[in-house]
């Protein structure tokens, strides 16, 4: 079992910036993935951005060049660097680990970016 829990969310203006950062209870060293997923009220819940345990990444087509993601596996934590925010960005912001085929989320943060 692994517990996630994100933090960082808030209210930005648009072509502001915000930093997410979620923090697992255990390891993180040998995990598969880790990634930020976003749910927009009356959407479905889709991926923003995930970094293997590699250090590969995949983003979003609407965040790349935006959102940039990062691991720090001292600290067990996943960050999610987002600048040049846009109002279709506002959502709730999940923290997503998988692991031998398990998957555990995060409770969500709100980003809200007014225009």
């Amino acid at each position: 079992q692994v517990q996630l829990v994100e933090s960082g969310g808030g209210l930005v203006q648009a072509g502001g910036s915000l930093r997410l950062s979620c923090a697992a209870s255990r390891s993180i060293f040998s995990i598969d993935s880790m990634g930020w997923y976003r749910q927009a009220p009356g959407k479905q819940r889709g991926l923003v951005a995930r970094i293997s345990m590699s250090g590969g990444t995949n983003y979003a087509d609407s965040v790349k060049g935006r959102f940039t993601i990062s691991r720090d596996n001292g600290k067990n934590t996943v960050d999610l660097q987002m600048n040049d925010l846009k109002p279709e960005d506002t959502a709730v912001y999940y923290c997503r680990l998988l692991e031998g085929g398990r998957i555990y989320w995060g409770q969500g943060t709100q980003v809200t970016v007014s225009s």
